[in-house]
This record gives structure tokens, C-alpha cells and sequence, in this order.
């Protein structure tokens, strides 16, 4: 017999709403804390607004701190789906 897909009752065929709640949450929880992490660089482009230098440092702070951020998450993801692919 193949394995139950994920996020799925095995017993009605029905989407299981507390396991897709159970993923979700942490990963909300590392998106939102990559996005505090860039409001602080982000903040200082608008403390220097006379410095077009500075801001621009401080741009560039913003968008490396995302783009790592978004491979943390991505990260995150496809070893969770792994995890979650063995379990069943």
C-alpha cells in the first residue's frame, strides 16, 4: 500500500488543517524574523536621507539580509518536505 500523502486525513481524504497549521507556524516565525532582521538596515536608509551614500550601504545591507534570508527559509523547506516525505 503507498504512503498517505502529507497534509491529508488518511481516513476521510480530507486537507488536515492542524498539521498544515503545525508547519506553518514555524515557518511564518523564520520568515518574520528575517524581515525584523532587515527593518534595521532598513531604518537607517531613512535616518540618512542627506548621505545618498549611506543609503545606499544601507539598501544593500536590506536586500543581502533578505536574499539570505530567503535561502534560510527555502532551506527550511525542502529539508522539512524531506522530514515530512520519510515520516509516511
Amino acid at each position: 500500500m503507498s504512503p498517505s500523502p502529507p497534509f491529508l486525513d488518511p481516513k476521510t481524504g480530507a486537507i488536515d488543517w492542524k498539521q498544515v497549521l503545525r508547519e506553518a507556524i514555524p515557518l511564518a516565525r523564520l520568515v518574520g524574523l528575517f524581515v525584523a532582521v532587515s527593518l534595521v538596515p532598513f531604518a537607517f536608509v531613512f535616518l540618512f536621507e542627506d548621505n545618498s551614500a549611506l543609503r545606499a550601504m544601507f539598501t544593500v545591507a536590506t536586500q543581502f539580509v533578505l536574499a539570505v534570508g530567503s535561502g534560510v527559509v527555502l532551506m527550511y523547506v525542502i529539508s522539512r518536505g524531506i522530514r515530512l516525505a520519510d515520516e509516511q
